[in-house]
């Protein structure tokens, strides 16, 4: 008779131990146990995350522990939490685990790169928990997991039960805690499941970069020549429709490193969001919801079981989560070499950054340190005004070390091997946001093709006089004459303007970067 599996070393005396399950086994138990579940008419498994439908940011915190405390960038990210309050969490979380007849857990990999691996556990009283981390990492083979041993890093999910508000350091019934020191990650009071995949990206982060290994919140793409791309970028901007490219393979859409042997995808599947999806648009994420994928918080017609992707009522951030190998054209293994093309997106809300942009490397630093992109406010009247958003790196909530340290090792990877950086604009043109009109995506597909072709590298160049970036002067399929914004604009000076304003929002936020940033990264900023 095979012999239970068990987690007492965790402190879970819980006997029914339901250890990586098939997917189908997951299904059943969901469809049986938790509320709202269902199947959607292409297979899909429709789960509901409660209450929270998204990350809570404001309720992370990093203990503050010998180990790990000067190598994390301590403030508004990262907030320091005490060994005490932690452990407090912990045996909260585990005596509710523990009040459970039945625990699921999922051991895998984060990171495709063997070199690199990091052995996850995930301990949690849902199946779909269950089976969203059986989709967003790497599944071990069953030779693997019988060899799979004690995890680096192991989540204890007790999303259902809340954190003690009266808790030193609480400041909500939500908690998610990072240990990195004793490789613990704790949530309670939140079952949205993205907490789980950025909680392992945070790990990620705090990990790679020790070891010289720069982790990265992009896409990454390869050609049919085996060239490599990265393409960085926040919400909104393009990245996920731009990697959707059937000319090249998916390596990944969210999480990569870059070692001294190239890229590597850190996840085993794609979390895409699913508001307004539709076949024709994005066929690859349509089709990849199938049996096996979640479907998270959407709507569905309870008679056809056909899913209403328009429908916001639950939440605007509706997710879809599937294997990578749902994707008909992703490499698997989702390793590739070093990246030729490192492609920065912004949606330039105030219509004054060009379509696209030379970066020098220190250019490079800089950019990745601001990572902007630029949001639409609205206003009772309809008035409307850009709001500039900056986010480190790309990725600010996820970062444990100073951007600085990531900007370092992108800088290295890129001078090391000849890689170009660009910065895309896929914002407005012609006038900010209410006057102008938002750029073409066929002329932005026509930029990354001329990049990817080699095309665009040799293009002519002039620079723009208060971002200091070159901007190519042709390009194939775009108007000529939209390749310079000031060209776009009727009214010069309110160009002129715009354009100032825009650079001191820059120079603004890099001021909080400068104390531990290079004279060359900092004279590679904005000139007004």
């Amino acid at each position: 008779m095979k012999k239970a599996f068990s987690l007492e070393k965790h402190g879970i005396t819980v006997d029914n131990i339901i250890r990586n399950a098939a997917p189908a086994a997951l299904y059943e138990i969901a469809l049986r146990e938790e509320k709202g579940t269902a199947i959607t008419d292409t297979g899909a498994l429709v789960a509901l995350s409660g209450e929270k439908t998204g990350r809570s940011p404001n309720d992370k915190r990093i203990v503050d522990e010998p180990s790990s405390n000067e190598k994390v960038w301590w403030g508004e990210v990262n907030t320091k939490l005490d060994t005490h309050t932690f452990n407090i969490n912990r045996e909260r979380a585990v005596d509710y685990l523990n009040t459970r007849e039945s625990l699921f857990c999922v051991d895998a990999y984060a990171g495709w790169d063997p070199k690199y691996r990091v052995k996850v556990r995930v301990v949690c009283a849902r199946a779909y928990h269950a089976l969203f981390m059986h989709n967003m990492l790497i599944r071990p083979t069953t030779e693997q997991l019988e060899d799979f041993g004690d995890p680096d890093y192991i989540i204890y999910n007790a999303g259902a039960f809340p954190a003690n508000r009266y808790t030193e350091g609480m400041t909500s019934n939500t908690s998610v805690s990072l240990d990195l020191g004793s490789g613990q990650f704790v949530i309670l009071g939140t079952e949205y499941a993205g907490e789980m995949k950025k909680g392992i990206f945070t790990v990620m982060n705090y990990l790679m970069p020790d070891r010289g290994v720069l982790s990265m919140h992009c896409s990454s793409t390869e050609g049919k020549n085996g060239d490599t791309s990265i393409l960085f970028g926040l919400s909104g901007t393009g990245k996920t429709t731009l990697s959707a490219d059937p000319k090249r393979k998916l390596i990944g859409d969210d999480e990569h490193c870059w070692s001294d042997d190239g890229v590597f995808n850190i996840e085993g599947g794609c979390y895409a969001k699913v508001i307004d999806l539709s076949e024709e648009a994005e066929p690859d994420i349509y089709r990849a919801l199938q049996f096996g994928s979640i479907l998270e918080n959407v709507v569905y017609d309870e008679n056809t079981r056909e899913v209403d992707y328009t429908n916001t009522s639950i939440t605007k951030n509706t997710r879809g989560s599937y294997p990578i190998e749902y994707i008909e054209n992703a490499k698997i293994p989702c390793v590739s070499g070093h990246p030729q093309n490192v492609i920065f997106l912004t949606c330039d809300a105030f219509g004054v950054l060009p379509p696209v942009a030379k970066l020098t490397p220190s250019q490079a630093m800089y950019h990745f340190i601001s990572g902007y992109t630029a949001k639409v406010a609205g206003t009772e009247m309809g008035v409307t005004d850009p709001e500039a958003t900056f986010s480190p790196c790309f990725g600010g909530p996820f970062l444990v070390w100073h951007p600085t340290k990531y900007a370092e090792l992108l800088a290295e990877r890129i001078r090391a091997q000849g890689a170009q950086t660009w910065l895309i604009n896929t914002g407005w043109s012609g006038g900010q946001f209410g006057v102008g009109s938002r750029m073409k995506l066929s002329y932005t597909r026509a930029i990354v093709d001329a990049i990817h072709n080699g095309t665009l590298k040799n293009s002519a160049v002039q620079a723009d006089p208060i971002f200091g970036i070159d901007v190519p002067t042709a390009c194939e399929g775009v108007p000529s004459e939209i390749l310079v914004p000031k060209n776009t604009w009727n009214d010069k000076a309110a160009f002129e303007d715009t354009a100032k304003k825009l650079a001191h929002l820059f120079k603004e936020n890099f001021a909080k970067y400068e104390s531990q940033a290079s004279d060359e990264i900092k004279n590679a900023g904005p000139k007004i």
